[in-house]
């Protein structure tokens, strides 16, 4: 059923912007200033959700949990446009829902706007590869070891924290979401577009090169 579709990418997007940003906070406020060690508390607790996530709800929606996957598949022709549009939709206000859960558990003000900046050449580019790397990895995965997706992505995007200039965001829904966030996964929402943007073109490229690769 549809409903049941679009509610686990509502679910599962909230969850992931609840480890993302939750385990921000709780990193920040335990690693006594060390960015490197709060980096590492974010990127590890965020991979391990995803790779729960996915688990779980894999057989229920797909679980994209993320607008430039969900772009791809329907470039690829293996979800319906109205269909896609609506998990985009889902995914944004469940990703919004999940910071706004997170600023609650932490006992911070609900409604914050991020101050952190994230722009520049080099980070767009970032998010160009970390989007075709997750693409990568997906579309590898499910044509390989499609039993070992969720370990993929997991560890995919905990490696791709540490080695993309941006700390691999590549998710819309997540870059939107995370700029209602003034903690240390936000970003200032005047840089949000630029990274969408760039994470279009990165699931665009993918879309369109990935299938030749992987094909029988």
């Amino acid at each position: 059923m549809m409903t049941r579709r679009l509610a686990a990418e509502a679910l599962g997007t909230a969850f992931l912007l609840i480890a993302v940003v939750g385990s921000g906070i709780m990193a920040e406020t335990l690693s006594g200033g060390n960015t490197g060690l709060a980096l590492l508390a974010n990127a590890i607790p965020t991979g391990c959700a995803l790779y729960v996530l996915i688990t779980v709800l894999g057989p229920v929606s797909g679980a994209h949990f993320n607008p430039a996957v969900t772009l791809a598949f329907a470039l690829m022709r293996r979800i319906a446009p109205a269909e896609a549009a609506a998990y985009v939709a889902v995914q944004i206000a469940g990703g919004i829902a999940g910071v706004w859960l997170a600023h609650a558990m932490f006992d911070l003000d609900i409604l914050q706007l991020s101050t952190t900046a994230r722009t520049g050449g080099a980070q767009w580019l970032a998010e160009v590869i970390a989007t075709f790397g997750l693409l990568f990895a997906i579309l590898g995965g499910l044509r390989h070891a499609p039993a070992q997706v969720p370990a993929l992505v997991g560890t995919y995007i905990t490696g791709a924290y540490w080695f993309t200039a941006s700390t691999s965001f590549a998710n819309p829904a997540v870059t939107i979401a995370r700029g209602l966030t003034d903690t240390f996964a936000g970003i200032d929402p005047a840089h949000i577009l630029a990274f969408v943007l760039a994470q279009a073109a990165g699931a665009t490229l993918a879309a369109f090169s990935l299938p030749r690769l992987f094909s029988d």
